[in-house]
């Protein structure tokens, strides 16, 4: 499912940030974060990136039907892609997420346009102005797994480096 993804440190960060709070560091707590998302800013780009080649071929307009312009001037692909965003979290459930913010996508791409074009391959939908015709679309099938696998390796590294140093700045 594209929309919540997790890149989750190890499991020492929760007794690292209560040393942190007992000892109040403020900021080596604000360090810890900064360098957690920047650990995780390469994928959210590289993600943004893999929406943006995405490429949605149709099956095209068989003789004699009609078509034209899009309704919209907005491109699609680049609604998505604006749409994907990190968040850090040091404290109950501690790590870097990329997600899919359905709160910044366009009011008519729904996440599960996402969804289909991740799981399936293909993006289906209805045709402007016409609700009863249906239009379907190929597209990388996994485009979304395969980039979060490519990374997964090296944010956790990345977060026990950053884990470890904070540990030792402790002691």
């Amino acid at each position: 499912m594209p929309q919540n993804i997790r890149i989750i440190g190890t499991g020492q960060m929760i007794e690292l940030q209560a040393r942190l709070r007992r000892a109040g560091h403020e900021n080596i707590r604000a360090s810890m974060q900064r360098r957690i998302r920047r650990a995780a800013e390469p994928l959210r780009n590289d993600l943004q990136d893999a929406v943006r080649r995405q490429p949605l071929q149709s099956t095209g307009r068989g003789d004699g039907k009609r078509g034209g312009r899009s309704p919209t001037t907005r491109p699609f692909r680049e609604g998505i892609a604006q749409a994907i965003r990190i968040t850090v979290r040091t404290t109950g459930a501690p790590g870097a997420k990329v997600w899919l913010d359905k709160a910044r996508l366009p009011p008519d791409i729904p996440v599960s346009a996402v969804n289909q074009m991740n799981d399936l391959g293909r993006l289906r939908h209805p045709v402007f102005g016409n609700r009863k015709r249906w239009s379907q679309q190929s597209a990388n099938q996994g485009f979304w797994d395969k980039t979060v696998r490519a990374h997964t390796d090296r944010i956790n590294r990345e977060v026990a480096h950053v884990v470890d140093d904070v540990r030792r700045r402790l002691e």
